[in-house]
C-alpha cells in the first residue's frame, strides 16, 4: 500500500535480501486474498515517535519522516492470491541524531519505491527500496557513509493494523547495508535494523480510513 534505514541506514526496507518480522516470510509463502480500500484514494504516511536505524554499535534516531502514495483503482486494489502492490514516494528522514558524541547524521533517499500490502493475521506491508535508494552520512568525529540495498532492491516488512488512523509498524526489520569510512565507522556491518511506527491517513477523504482486508 502504499505508500510508507553509523550510521544508520539502516533503514527500510527486500524481498530477496532482507528479513522482516518473525513469521512474515511464512505468511507470504501462503498468501491469501488482499483488498486495500478505499480504491483509488491517495494517502499519507507520517512517523509516530522515532525511527531508529542500527548498524553495529551505532544507532541513528530520526524524529521526522513521511511519505505518500496511492491505492490502486479497482479492480487493481484486489489480488485473489497475494499482495496488492503500488508505488510510494521515497520516504524522507529529518532531524536525525546519532548515539556517538560529536557525530551528526543526515539521510538521503532516491529512486522508485514500492509497497506491497498483504492481508493476514497480522496483515503486513513490505516497503521495497531500489538499489542504493537510502544513504546515510555522518559527519564530525566519524565520517561514514551507509548505503542500504547496495547490491539490489531490498524490502523491509512491517505489521499493518487497521484503525483511525491505520498504523504500519517496523520492528527490527533487517536491511543489507554497505558501510564506508574511517575511524568510528562500523565498516564490518553488513545489515542494519530499522524500527518505526507510521500512521497512515487518507488524503482524498479525511473521513475515510485506509484499510487492508481480504
Amino acid at each position: 500500500m502504499a505508500a510508507a534505514t553509523a550510521a544508520a541506514a539502516l533503514l527500510l526496507a527486500g524481498p530477496a535480501s532482507a528479513a522482516g518480522p518473525a513469521g512474515a516470510s511464512a505468511q507470504q509463502s501462503a498468501a491469501g486474498s488482499t483488498t486495500v480500500t478505499p480504491a483509488g484514494h491517495e494517502y499519507a504516511a507520517k512517523l509516530s515517535g522515532d525511527a531508529t536505524f542500527t548498524a553495529g554499535s551505532v544507532t541513528v534516531t530520526c524524529t521526522v519522516s513521511e511519505a505518500s502514495g496511492g491505492i490502486p483503482a479497482a479492480p487493481d486494489n484486489h489480488d485473489d492470491a497475494g499482495p496488492v502492490e503500488s508505488a510510494v514516494s521515497a520516504p524522507t528522514y529529518d532531524s536525525c541524531t546519532t548515539s556517538l558524541p560529536g557525530v551528526e547524521a543526515s539521510v538521503t533517499t532516491s529512486g522508485d519505491w514500492t509497497v506491497s500490502m498483504q492481508h493476514g493475521d497480522p496483515s503486513t506491508a513490505g516497503l521495497t527500496m531500489p538499489p542504493g535508494g537510502f544513504v546515510l552520512k555522518t559527519s564530525g568525529l566519524a565520517e561514514c557513509t551507509v548505503t542500504a540495498a547496495p547490491d539490489g532492491a531490498a524490502t523491509a516488512t512491517g505489521d499493518w493494523a487497521n484503525g483511525s488512523p491505520s498504523t504500519l509498524t517496523f520492528e527490527a526489520a533487517e536491511v543489507p547495508v554497505k558501510v564506508e569510512g574511517g575511524f568510528g565507522c562500523p565498516t564490518s556491518a553488513t545489515t542494519s535494523e530499522f524500527g518505526a511506527v507510521y500512521e497512515i491517513t487518507d488524503t482524498t477523504d479525511a473521513g475515510a480510513d485506509v484499510a487492508v482486508g481480504s
